[in-house]
């Protein structure tokens, strides 16, 4: 199993030598490797299973060596980074030839931001290269937002996990991009909220999704889910058709007497969206390890950070 601590000499040392290293974040932990070394990122879709057709976002420490792997920062995207960076928000921006087609699927963009996080900035500041680092779990699996979920999941894979506590965050980043008429594209929604970026730029597009060949990192309709069953709607009403011994309950701040306390997972018991991103994964997690029939879900209140949980749970849930 992987090593668990703090020590970013030794992290910085795998790095260095193209091992893969577990990294914490403000959004998830990602799994790391040398972004410009085509054989770390393999490593990468090996370790995670994940399909080479789907970017990986780097990680840069400044808004200067983002500069470095870019052809161009369009204005409202450097507007969007002092605004946001370090922070959860990816931007694609048109790549440089320092940046390998397998970082990006072949895309002339590429995923970059700066997570706001002490240790992995840290990191970042001593490293020669920026970090390609996807959420540390299998492809399609909850994300993990703690350096134990990481060692369950990814431990026999990887030498080292850093350790820098439980996400503050807890969702993935928001990606965006910037189209030929100047306006923000919404790819993924994320950590930071729709109504942050609205704020500062105006109203905003959303890109198309597509689930044979993304063009971002974070669009396959099918992602973030648990192994047992996982089902949306109103849970008083999916309630009767199930065992309630066997079923498990994933709401916002409602609790349900005719199910065991145990096999119920409240995100915020006083309405809190931002702690309710922070307890999402971790409580698709725990429902998810205690030998249920299906999960039943509810969507939370559609606002702020509310949009991006909902995302995540529609990916939970989706079927072929």
């Amino acid at each position: 199993m992987a090593i668990i601590g703090t020590d970013i000499t030794k992290a910085i040392e795998l790095l260095m030598s193209g091992k893969l290293v577990a990294i914490p974040t403000e959004t998830v932990y990602g799994l790391a490797g040398n972004a410009l070394n085509e054989e770390a990122i393999l490593d990468i879709f090996g370790a995670k299973n994940r399909p080479q057709f789907n970017p990986l976002i780097a990680h840069v420490d400044s808004l200067g060596k983002a500069s470095q792997f870019v052809t161009e920062i369009p204005p409202i995207a450097v507007r969007l980074a002092k605004a946001f960076w370090p922070g959860p928000l990816t931007i694609l921006l048109p790549r440089n030839r320092r940046i390998p087609d397998l970082l990006t699927a072949g895309s002339p963009l590429v995923a970059i931001r700066i997570p706001n996080h002490p240790l992995t900035l840290k990191l970042l500041q001593q490293l020669p290269f920026p970090l390609a680092a996807p959420s540390a779990n299998p492809s399609g699996y909850i994300s993990p937002t703690s350096a134990a979920h990481v060692q369950a999941q990814l431990g026999d894979k990887i030498p080292y996990i850093l350790d820098g506590g439980r996400c503050k965050v807890g969702i993935e980043s928001t990606i965006i991009g910037v189209n030929e008429d100047n306006e923000v594209l919404i790819y993924r929604l994320g950590g930071t909220s729709l109504e942050a970026i609205r704020s500062l730029v105006g109203d905003v597009q959303f890109a198309q999704a597509t689930h044979e060949k993304p063009d971002s990192p974070g669009m396959l309709k099918s992602h973030y889910a648990p192994q047992t069953p996982f089902r949306i709607g109103i849970v008083e009403e999916m309630l009767p058709t199930y065992d309630r011994e066997k079923v498990g309950i994933l709401h916002f701040s409602q609790s349900f007497s005719a199910v065991p306390s145990k096999q119920q997972r409240q995100l915020s018991p006083s309405g809190d969206l931002r702690e309710a991103a922070q307890s999402l994964f971790s409580a698709m997690r725990e429902l998810d390890g205690l030998g249920l029939s299906i999960i039943l879900a509810e969507y939370v209140p559609a606002e702020g950070l509310g949009l991006a949980i909902n995302d995540r749970l529609t990916r939970a849930a989706y079927q072929e």
